[in-house]
């Protein structure tokens, strides 16, 4: 009786969430069906999204660093975090362009072929930032970078799932996802090796930039080794027949049967973009600010009357590597998460897995912002992985779940629009932050800040209501 009882109030909840309940149901593994071409394709699409996400991370390790260069000596820690604000949302805004019309392009023009514009637009603008002189200059060359990291992830994850049978198609879209990961921990890497590194001076952070032309020898992998997927071979064909089904046309996107789903692709990804920006980054922060609190308080419990920038500036090269272990291991548990999104999704389906994180984000960050502020570093350090878990894991389920809602035709189209025009939505997020910090704006705390912003995580709970069950679903045609 417990268990019947048991059973039919999990349906009741599945049924209320739009879906069928899981049930075992004994089969093959989903990658007994997987080629080794298809492997490739994963392989190839996965390290064009790693080397995307360095690009971008590098300068999130770099920043406290390169702007004050850039800047007159003196200027205010919050004019500095402000500027820092304006060149992150540079890179959203930027991003959002890039994606949208880069994925209107693979539409039209093939996906291989547009990745490699992408891989090239990033590669080379990342470089040319060790260049900047001047503050705005860093806010171009990061908008420019975007144009290209922000089309890469609409192109390979349309690609990854035109490629994939459907029984493989969620994990390996989360295996995909996931390897953003490595990037994080790549620009970790650079921050503390080559950022953090006093031998190398002052403007070491500019040859962390250096770094960014190296992904530029990918495209030559791609170039020999990748062909387009037979779907979209086949819907370019249909589009040249039928005018109605035209490839790569936004407008497209907001027809009847395709308005809903386009509202809330892009919805769940401003969430997911505005909380990454304006909560989970701030992992790495926490850990700095605690560490930053420590040394003071040492220094004052010495007698050392030095001022608290002579005092961190003394140490700088630790307090920098505390920060890039936090960077490292919020970055580690949100890869983990990202893993777990697609196995996730395949039992609950993709609303309930969404659901589990938006909630968990929410509580996660409050928990480390609120609860643990004034704990120990080493105390946060065993936190940040299940904070980085909860607050980033739901990112993989984008990967997954775009592809999903649109036509091969609208795939690329589709996809870039939800993932990449959130970021124009997002950008706002990143101006209220540094905004809400600033001794001209409301010169809130770190934690204050952060914990008010992951609020957010309960609007993507709200969207959820309108967003369609796909799992278990075909690609549409």
């Amino acid at each position: 009786m417990k268990d019947a009882s048991g059973r039919k109030g999990y349906e009741a909840v599945a049924g209320s969430l739009g879906q069928a309940p899981a049930r075992a149901v004994s089969g093959p593994k989903w990658y007994e069906s997987v080629t080794p071409y298809m492997w490739l394709v994963l392989a190839i699409g996965s390290l064009g999204w790693v080397f995307d996400t360095f690009e971008g991370q590098i300068f999130v390790a770099s920043m406290k660093e390169a702007m004050p260069a850039l800047l007159p000596e003196g200027t205010q820690a919050g004019v500095v975090d402000l500027y820092n604000n304006i060149a992150m949302a540079a890179l959203l805004a930027g991003g959002a362009l890039g994606g949208i019309g880069f994925g209107m392009i693979s539409d039209r023009i093939g996906r291989t072929t547009t990745m490699i514009l992408t891989i090239l637009v990033y590669s080379l603008f990342t470089c040319v930032t060790a260049f900047s002189q001047t503050w705005w200059q860093i806010v171009i060359f990061r908008f420019l970078v975007a144009l290209g990291t922000g089309g890469e992830w609409a192109v390979a994850s349309a690609m990854v799932a035109e490629v994939f049978p459907q029984q493989a198609r969620a994990r390996s879209l989360g295996i995909f996802h996931a390897s953003s990961v490595m990037g994080t921990c790549l620009a970790a890497l650079a921050g503390w090796l080559i950022v953090g590194n006093p031998a190398l001076g002052k403007n070491a952070w500019r040859w962390a930039f250096v770094i960014g032309a190296a992904p530029a020898l990918l495209t030559l992998a791609i170039r020999w080794k990748l062909r387009e997927p037979e779907q979209w071979v086949q819907a370019r064909k249909h589009s040249k027949s039928d005018r109605t089904k035209r490839a790569g046309r936004l407008v497209d996107l907001f027809t009847p049967d395709l308005r809903k789903n386009t509202i809330v692709g892009l919805f769940l990804a401003t969430i997911g973009l505005a909380t990454f920006w304006g909560v989970h980054v701030y992992g790495q922060g926490l850990l700095r600010a605690v560490v930053e609190r420590s040394y003071l308080a040492e220094a004052a419990a010495a007698g050392n009357t030095a001022s608290a920038k002579e005092v961190l500036g003394a140490v700088s090269g630790s307090v920098k590597s505390w920060e890039m272990l936090g960077m490292f291991l919020v970055t580690i548990g949100g890869g983990l998460g990202g893993l777990s999104f697609g196995p996730l999704s395949e039992r609950l389906g993709r609303r309930a897995t969404f659901l589990l994180f938006q909630a968990g984000g929410l509580l996660s960050a409050l928990i480390v912002f609120q609860g643990m502020s004034h704990a120990s570093a080493g105390a946060i350090c065993w936190a940040l992985p299940v904070f980085g878990y909860l607050t980033l894991g739901q990112h993989a389920g984008f990967a997954i779940y775009f592809p999903e809602l649109f036509p091969t035709r609208l795939r690329g189209t589709g996809s870039g629009f939800c993932f990449n025009g959130a970021r124009i939505l997002a950008a706002s997020v990143l101006i209220l932050r540094g905004w809400m910090r600033s001794e001209q704006g409301l010169g809130l705390s770190l934690e204050s800040t952060v914990s008010i912003l992951s609020l957010l995580f309960l609007v993507g709970i709200l969207v959820l209501v309108a967003a369609p069950e796909t799992r278990g679903r075909a690609l549409p045609e």
